[in-house]
C-alpha cells in the first residue's frame, strides 16, 4: 500500500507553512516592526503559529503512512461480497485534533453486487 507522500515532499511543505507563520510573527525585514507589546501577545501569536503550521504536519505525517492509501478495496462490508473496485475521485474529510482542522483525503469503493459503497481508507 503506498504513501501519498514522499518525505522530500511533506518536511518541503512543512518547512515552507512554518516559514510563512513564522515570517508574519518576526519578519526578516528589519523595517518592519513586531506586532505585540506584552507577552500575552507573543504568547497568542505563538499560538496562531501552531494553530496554523501543526495542522500540516499532521496531514503530511499522515500521508507518509503506508496505509495512507490502498490499491485494493477489500470485501464489501455490507454483503460479503469480493466484487468491488475503487472509485475513482477522494474526498477531503475533516478531522478535528487539538491543534485544529486536519484535512485527510478519503477514498471510496463500491459494491458490483448490492451497490452499496464505503471508505476502504485504512488510515
Amino acid at each position: 500500500m503506498p504513501a501519498r507522500s514522499t518525505r522530500r515532499e511533506a518536511r518541503s511543505r512543512i518547512l515552507a507553512a512554518f516559514a510563512a507563520q513564522l515570517d508574519r510573527m518576526i519578519p526578516e525585514d528589519e523595517g518592519i516592526s513586531l506586532k505585540g507589546a506584552t507577552f500575552a501577545d507573543f504568547e497568542d501569536q505563538a499560538e496562531a503559529l501552531a494553530r496554523a503550521a501543526l495542522p500540516v504536519v499532521l496531514e503530511e505525517r499522515s500521508a507518509l503512512e503506508p496505509n495512507a492509501r490502498v490499491e485494493t478495496p477489500g470485501r464489501c462490508p455490507h454483503c460479503g461480497s469480493d466484487g468491488v473496485y475503487l472509485e475513482k475521485q477522494e474526498t477531503p474529510s475533516e478531522v478535528r485534533s487539538v491543534y485544529g482542522p486536519v484535512v485527510l483525503p478519503r477514498q471510496h469503493a463500491r459494491c458490483r453486487s448490492c451497490g452499496g459503497s464505503f471508505s476502504p481508507s485504512g488510515s
